[in-house]
């Protein structure tokens, strides 16, 4: 794995684990399953360790796949790009948004 891959991985494990970093969502299912049962996903998704090539092939742990409440649930890490927006250094703007979703609502 390059180094880059492992920077990957590590910001996207922050993400998971602290929730820091970016932005975290969760879809209208999930939120429909209750306070008590959103936080048992968050903290499943927070020691979630069930990564292999066929789902993380790129080896960057940024998504994953569980039962939770009878429903299989995702999680999916993605990055996006601020429009028109540029650092000091001109590269772009990205944050980090992990999102929370019933398989059904992908």
């Amino acid at each position: 794995m390059d180094t880059h891959t492992r920077r990957i991985r590590a910001l996207n494990d922050e993400m998971r684990r602290r929730l820091t970093g970016g932005l975290a969502v969760m879809t209208p299912g999930i939120a429909g399953l209750g306070p008590v049962a959103v936080e048992r996903i968050v903290k499943t998704i927070a020691v979630f360790d069930d990564f292999c090539h066929a789902n993380d092939p790129h080896e960057e742990h940024d998504f994953g796949s569980f039962k939770a409440e009878g429903e299989t649930t995702f999680f999916k890490i993605d990055l996006y790009e601020e429009p028109d927006v540029k650092c000091q250094n001109e590269k772009p703007v990205v944050t980090r948004v992990l999102t929370i979703m019933l398989a059904g609502e992908y």
